[in-house]
């Protein structure tokens, strides 16, 4: 017999990217750290931080006398109005982001910072087209859809006009024929300026990338790849937009992605690790240039419930959290001393493992037939039966009580930033076991 929470799901809850009738949703009650707890009291390792973006894991305890002590005070107030919480928020990130990005313009979320972003290029620029990558994701509103580079796209087309895109590097699966990363390197920035080119250069408001692409594969930019694009960007007037809501705030290692390269864009969408969705609260930095396209200018650009005085307080609070406990550091290192060697042994056990590959606590396997012709473990945009070898995959990690979270034919692995040593050690003893099913689907 179903729960009456699982009954009231099925019959009222239209859940997003499913065919509702197909679905089993997990009925989750509660959680702490890295774990979650379902209604039956079963117990589940949270290797996808939700949908990346439970940074600091569930119920930290700041983070709810947070919620609490804000509560207590004021709960909302109209974003005309400045607040104590509102400006500290803003005081926090814009000090933590890189070169001279010194102003906030909050939003509830990812999509609406990419889709404002792109509208504050547009408008600073007095151009209208906008370059994006292939094998991207921002967003589900309707500018930030178009967007992106990948088939969620497909179904909301026709949609905003102006937006072309590109190939981006992935060096395990080059575009290019590059041998190597520095090829890879420099043939992509070699199509991004042609690109530029037969698209015009006086043409084009701005290039938006995501920095480590992340549902479509954790694709790490080769060394020198963001600073051309930089240069590109500055040789054209064009503008350079990072988004940074799944890779910001200490999933890769640094406060912001771009850190690692030491690049700095003109304008940083944020969502997702900036308060780990305690409360919804997004955003785009905005440098000091392009802000004072609106000095005497008013934006035309709004939210009802922008810089939500309970979300800034979380966003305060979990700016305190991540000083106070290291955990941009501590990401780093585990990254590279206990999560990344761990994967990477793996690898050498399992023929289905073609790539391996990641910064931080952001990482993927993609999984394959055959390590020599390098043909993924399910097609392209795969479903229903076909999508079948990786989603028992997905189901047998489930089952044995680890949560994982998986993207064409790719597993990628996200646990919160306070995730445990033992909890990597017992992560990678589930996947050992159920990567046996994707073992027996290779040519070795």
């Amino acid at each position: 017999m179903r729960s009456e929470a699982y009954r009231n799901d099925r019959a009222h809850v239209f859940h997003s990217w499913s065919a509702q009738a197909e679905l089993d949703p997990l009925v989750v009650t509660g959680g702490q750290g890295a774990w979650i707890e379902d209604e039956d009291g079963n117990r589940y390792l949270d290797f996808s931080s939700q949908l990346v973006y439970s940074n600091l894991g569930h119920q930290h305890p700041v983070m709810v006398a947070a919620i609490e002590e804000q509560a207590r005070v004021l709960t909302t107030t109209a974003p005309t109005h400045a607040n104590p919480m509102r400006s500290e928020a803003a005081r926090l990130i814009a000090e933590r982001a890189p070169g001279d990005l010194n102003r906030v313009f909050f939003t509830n979320g990812g999509a609406e910072a990419t889709e404002n972003a792109v509208r504050m290029a547009r408008l600073h620029t007095g151009r209208h087209k906008v370059l994006a990558a292939y094998r991207s994701y921002h967003g589900a509103t309707a500018g930030s859809i178009a967007l992106t580079g990948e088939p969620r796209r497909w179904a909301s087309e026709p949609s905003t006009p102006g937006v072309v895109h590109f190939w981006g590097p992935y060096p395990y699966r080059s575009a290019f024929d590059a041998a190597d990363e520095a090829q890879e390197c420099e043939r992509a920035l070699r199509h991004l300026a042609d690109t530029i080119m037969v698209e015009g250069p006086d043409q084009i408001a701005a290039i938006i990338l995501e920095t480590v692409v992340g549902t479509n594969g954790v694709l790490i930019p080769p060394d020198g790849y963001l600073a051309g694009v930089r240069e590109l960007c500055d040789r054209h007037g064009i503008v350079y937009v990072a988004d940074e809501v799944m890779v910001g705030f200490g999933r890769c290692g640094e406060w912001f992605a771009v850190d690692r390269w030491d690049v700095a864009p003109d304008l940083l969408c944020f969502a997702k690790g900036v308060n780990s969705g305690y409360v919804p609260l997004g955003g785009v930095v905005i440098s000091d240039r392009i802000a004072s396209t609106f000095d005497h200018r008013p934006y035309p650009g709004g939210l009802t419930y922008s810089g939500h005085v309970l979300a800034c307080a979380t966003a305060v609070a979990s700016i305190g959290i991540f000083e106070d406990e290291g955990l941009v550091e501590r990401s780093r290192r585990l990254g590279d001393e206990v999560l990344g060697p761990a994967l990477a042994g793996l690898a050498e056990r399992h023929p289905s493992i073609g790539d391996v590959r990641g910064l931080g606590l952001f990482w993927a396997l993609e999984l394959v037939r055959d390590r020599e012709t390098r043909e993924p473990l399910v097609p392209f945009n795969a479903s229903g039966p076909d999508a079948a070898p990786i989603a028992e995959v997905v189901a047998a990690a489930r089952k044995a009580g680890l949560l994982v979270f998986s993207h064409f034919n790719r597993i990628q692995l996200a646990p919160p930033l306070v995730v445990g040593t033992d909890e990597i050690a017992h992560a990678i003893e589930v996947l050992d076991e159920v990567l046996a099913l994707a073992d027996a689907r290779t040519t070795a």
